[in-house]
């Protein structure tokens, strides 16, 4: 082991079994997420577009909907679907802000073409939003409205700048990503997100949003350790954003092939000027991590993880050393 990191082996074992623990742990817990909103106003065809896949089936009728609807999805995700408006507020109102109550996140539906947070959808937040406030407002059918931002501006206005607000549309699946980073940031307060993650399909978004963090996180630690300096939380957040994205794509990595990679990464002598050349070609990446290394080689290190994943490349220094040649080569040609 290089001279000043004589006690690594016994951290890095520490750290890899503390960040499996935390993940496997939360993929065993169960998310729930309501949705709430008067029929047609487009909940189904938000989640099936969300996951891209016809989980629940769209065309309700007004007054169809008149009971609870659970929608079990894989093993731990539930989706619940509500009555309308109308029926919440006259029957089973109880019963609904009680599920309302256990959820993770609710989804406040507003139609875009219609009339936005009327008197009784306004009624009908104030009711939630005693028993959950981690509400997202989702203003669907955007496509078949004007004057988006001023809608905004109004329900904002109106809910005091309580809630975040996803301008959507269901039908041609514009901001549909928008609407999935607001999930993702109620989730992580609650150590779910893994658990929604490894269940969407578009795993390129996630991986990119934990690597930008995990970078900035770096960066936020300082400069890039050396012999005899504290390098436990920089090894601990790349260690984790190691399991992460092994989690995300489903592909395990084992603990010997972690520890190369983190070896080559921070202990090795790939350097510091390899990284600042690499996070070139990061979109967005400069912005967050500063001229911090410590941040440049986090970064770097989860693009090239996320690249081996993504192209089937198994975890281990040699493979990782030639994904920063490709990405070295790739801005010399830029």
């Amino acid at each position: 082991m290089v001279s000043g990191f004589e006690n690594f082996d016994n951290v890095f074992e520490d750290i890899f079994k503390q960040k499996s623990d935390e993940i496997n742990e939360q993929l065993t817990r169960k998310l729930i997420i309501s949705m709430v909103g008067d029929v047609n106003c487009g909940k189904s065809s938000t989640i099936n577009r969300l996951m891209k896949e016809d989980i629940v089936s769209v065309g309700a009728k007004p007054g169809e909907t008149k009971e609870i609807k659970e929608i079990a999805y894989r093993e731990n995700i539930i989706f619940v679907d509500t009555p309308g408006l109308d029926d919440v507020i006259k029957t089973n109102s109880d019963i609904t802000l009680k599920y309302y109550k256990n959820s993770d996140v609710i989804l406040f539906f507003l139609n875009a073409a219609g009339t936005v947070l009327s008197e009784s959808e306004l009624k009908n937040l104030k009711e939630i939003e005693k028993v959950n406030q981690d509400i997202i407002i989702v203003l669907n059918k955007i496509d078949a409205a004007d004057e988006i931002p001023e809608l905004i501006k109004y329900i904002q206005d109106h809910t005091d700048y309580n809630y975040p607000v996803a301008p959507i549309s269901s039908r041609t699946g514009e901001n549909i990503s928008f609407l999935q980073n607001k999930l993702m940031d109620v989730l992580e307060k609650k150590s779910k997100d893994i658990l929604l993650a490894t269940n969407l399909k578009d795993k390129a978004s996630i991986a990119n949003r934990w690597i930008i963090g995990a970078g900035g996180s770096s960066a936020a630690v300082g400069a890039l350790p050396i012999p005899g300096s504290d390098f436990v939380p920089l090894i601990s957040i790349q260690v984790g954003l190691i399991i992460k994205l092994s989690t995300l794509y489903n592909k395990p990595v084992s603990k010997e092939n972690a520890k190369e990679l983190i070896i080559a990464t921070v202990i090795g002598n790939i350097g510091k000027t390899v990284f600042r050349q690499i996070v070139k070609v990061i979109p967005g990446a400069g912005s967050v991590i500063g001229a911090s290394v410590a941040g440049a080689t986090t970064v770097a290190l989860g693009y090239a993880i996320k690249y081996m994943h993504e192209n089937d490349i198994e975890l281990n220094a040699d493979q990782l050393k030639s994904v920063y040649e490709m990405f070295l080569s790739q801005q010399k040609k830029a």
